[in-house]
């Protein structure tokens, strides 16, 4: 099908027969694992080749239709899965409608006439996940326990193919349920798999003790590590074709008493939200960052905890930011993304290369605008006072809960107050929550139940709809998809610099931010609530009533 609709080159095809000798997946994986075809083209053109239909994921049953038992592992190793039946036939999805052996199998199986329809394959491992619990194996078990010491059999364990459709299977797999991190903890009996989605862990898988050892040292393969090194924690990076586009992932590994554990962070580029709007901005917001960000010169920093999304608000700005007229220079740790016409430069402390060291230099390459990842120490906060001093904007990040907690932060850090007074543009504080699943929320009146907190904020937020979450398919039975942003933008202005000149407590500056306009964390996560993007439920947890 292939040749005959010259969908790939000569020397492309050659390239994924060769992939699929070697490593014996099947061919339509690795054509869209290598990039050469996406998942939904590789359908299409199955579907108009063969004249069978093609279907989405919503052609899939909410739970597994009744009639035999059919085994996790036959129905992912031949990405088959029934969707219908009745006694006269049963439709199956499949990947791969060239395999006449799919067909039989159901045929022999169900006892009556077989109807195939196609569907993408991450429509299918993800139906078989749900459908059929898989929290099965994710490769064959190996023979017997690993020996750690004898590293020459490692090395052959982690080139079999086995170990590289488990690994591979699990990025996919990880891709596909949107999970930012995977997490692989061994035990005493085994290995556990956990994905961390829209903030959250959740149990993935439970593999052999076997599997142990190869699957790790594979993962370290792929990032460029040192498999023979387990007694110190290591940090890489990997990039992998899923779905017919690439990923990185950054690589940590770390010892523990039953052997090494691994995340791996997620970074696919084509779900980074790279606009304000997009990240949970309103338009008044939106507004008053750009205002702050676009100034010749000054400091705007992103406050909140780790993992609360402030590198990517960063990214936002210094897209807002590029253009052919402007210098933009990064320092990060690490770097996380790309970003087209920015350089960006990662830290190394161990040659002493820190984030004040690169400031210091960058101030010799002429920037217009310079992201610092994070304020650590005081020489990196005195170094990003005096650029800003001398024409020139920086964005960084700062640990901190609220907005105007920063200000106290930098004091103590030891910046003088009249320069800060004079220097700092703006501060945000963010935390992420979850998004409410549209299919799924449920309608409530929140006057029924409220909690006493909320009261005083319930009338300033004009019409108001709350909701429960439910669960649904869609959402994987949480009741949430994806994250949005819950915000706080203190301006510094006129009455807030007179405030860091006197080196008022954070109560006086957060009382004159509002003052000036500023919503607090907690009254606009209020607001996102009952406009239903989140529940109240997930407002309270990321902030606790913080800055109301």
């Amino acid at each position: 099908m292939l040749r005959a609709r010259a969908l790939l080159s000569d020397d492309a095809l050659q390239r994924a027969l060769l992939v699929h000798a070697e490593t014996g997946e099947r061919l339509d994986a690795v054509v869209t694992r290598l990039g050469l075809l996406s998942e939904d083209r590789v359908a299409t053109e199955m579907g108009a080749y063969t004249g069978l239909p093609v279907v989405d994921g919503a052609a899939f049953p909410s739970q597994a239709i009744e009639g035999p038992d059919l085994p996790p592992d036959f129905l992912r190793e031949n990405r088959a899965v029934p969707i219908a039946a009745d006694t006269t036939f049963v439709r199956v999805a499949v990947s791969d409608p060239f395999d006449s052996f799919v067909e039989q199998a159901f045929g022999f199986t169900f006892g009556c006439h077989v109807e195939r329809v196609i569907a993408r394959a991450s429509d299918l491992d993800a139906a078989i996940e749900r459908l059929y619990h898989g929290a099965a194996p994710v490769a064959e078990d190996a023979d017997g326990e690993i020996d750690s010491d004898d590293l020459e059999r490692l090395k052959d364990l982690v080139s079999d193919a086995p170990v590289i459709r488990a690994v591979n299977r699990l990025i996919a797999r990880a891709s596909d349920e949107r999970a930012s991190d995977i997490h692989i903890e061994p035990s005493d009996d085994g290995l556990s798999v956990r994905f961390r989605v829209d903030g959250m862990l959740r149990e993935a898988a439970k593999l052999p003790l076997a599997m142990r050892a190869p699957l790790v040292s594979r993962i370290k393969v792929m990032a460029g590590l040192n498999i023979a090194e387990r007694r110190l924690p290591q940090d890489g990076r990997l990039r992998i074709s899923v779905r017919g586009h690439e990923i990185d992932l950054r690589v940590a590994t770390s010892p523990s008493i039953h052997g090494e554990s691994v995340v791996m962070r997620i970074l696919d580029r084509s779900r980074l939200a790279l606009d304000f709007t997009t990240l949970g901005f309103d338009p008044e917001l939106t507004s008053r960052m750009r205002e702050a960000i676009a100034r010749p010169h000054g400091i705007v920093l992103v406050t909140g905890p780790t993992g609360s999304g402030k590198t990517t608000t960063l990214y936002a700005a210094l897209s807002e930011l590029n253009a052919p007229h402007r210098k933009l220079l990064t320092v990060e740790d690490p770097i996380e993304y790309r970003l087209p016409g920015v350089i960006q430069t990662q830290v190394n402390p161990a040659i002493s290369f820190t984030f004040s060291t690169a400031l210091r230099s960058f101030l010799r390459q002429d920037p217009d605008v310079m992201m610092v990842g994070e304020i650590r120490d005081t020489e990196t906060a005195q170094i990003a006072v005096q650029a800003a001093l001398t024409g020139h904007m920086i964005l960084s990040t700062l640990h901190t809960n609220t907005a105007a907690g920063a200000i106290s932060r930098l004091l103590d850090m030891g910046v003088e107050p009249f320069l800060l007074g004079s220097v700092l543009s703006g501060i945000l504080a963010q935390r992420l929550v979850r998004r409410l699943c549209p299919d799924c929320r449920r309608p409530y009146d929140p006057d029924d139940d409220i909690p006493e907190i909320l009261v005083p904020l319930l009338h300033t937020v004009g019409p108001r709809q709350f909701y429960h979450a439910e669960g649904c398919n869609r959402c994987g039975g949480s009741g949430y998809s994806g994250r949005v942003a819950v915000l706080e933008f203190l301006r510094v202005d006129d009455a807030v610099s007179k405030l860091i000149l006197r080196s008022a407590d954070t109560p006086e500056i957060q009382a004159a931010g509002e003052a000036g306009g500023m919503r607090s964390l907690f009254a606009d996560g209020v607001a996102k609530a009952a406009i239903g993007l989140t529940t109240i439920e997930e407002v309270l947890r990321v902030s606790s009533g913080e800055g109301g």
